[in-house]
């Protein structure tokens, strides 16, 4: 069985300009109200899926980035299968969409910002490469990183202050 976390190895311009796309995607989300997270599907080089996460706003659970992508990767392909294909997304898989990267048998997931809370690519768990399952994904963590949690981090910070800021202006009206 391979080892299917790595440390980034691969010096590959390709890979940040993919996860700069990802990234773009995430402020789609964040305009949207949503979560700032973006995620791309690359197969042989080329772009086969974009997603970012839309839970809110279409009211499914299941609206995230990776399934987005995943889903949008498949229909391109004519497959459900994603086989050599390479998920760039902007946080660290949650333990639904680690199980659909299974399901779809994607050939690597690389990402930005760990999740700590959630993380199901080697932070909290590891869906990917769980013993008893059909198909590994190799992950390579970090890429961009720091630009990936900064991200996130001002989307909650100003989350937090316009939650606090409506408190205080129902406060001031009692």
């Amino acid at each position: 069985m391979r080892d299917s976390v790595t440390e980034q190895t691969i010096d590959n311009p390709q890979h940040e300009i993919f996860m700069r796309r990802a990234m773009e995607l995430a402020g789609k989300a964040e305009a949207e109200g949503e979560v700032p997270v973006g995620a791309v599907v690359v197969l042989d080089g080329r772009v086969i899926g974009e997603g970012w996460n839309r839970s809110i706003g279409q009211h499914d659970a299941t609206a995230h980035a990776e399934i987005m992508a995943l889903r949008q990767a498949g229909k391109v392909v004519q497959n459900y299968r994603l086989l050599d294909a390479v998920m760039y997304v902007t946080l660290e898989p949650c333990p639904m969409c680690a199980g659909a990267m299974v399901h779809s048998r994607i050939g690597k997931v690389v990402y930005g910002a760990p999740d700590l809370k959630t993380g199901a690519a080697g932070s909290i768990m590891n869906l990917l490469s769980y013993e008893q399952v059909n198909h590994h994904v190799l992950v390579e963590k970090g890429l961009l990183e720091d630009e990936c949690r900064a991200q996130l981090q001002a989307f909650f910070k100003r989350r937090r202050a316009e939650i606090k800021a409506a408190k205080q202006a129902r406060k001031a009206q009692q």
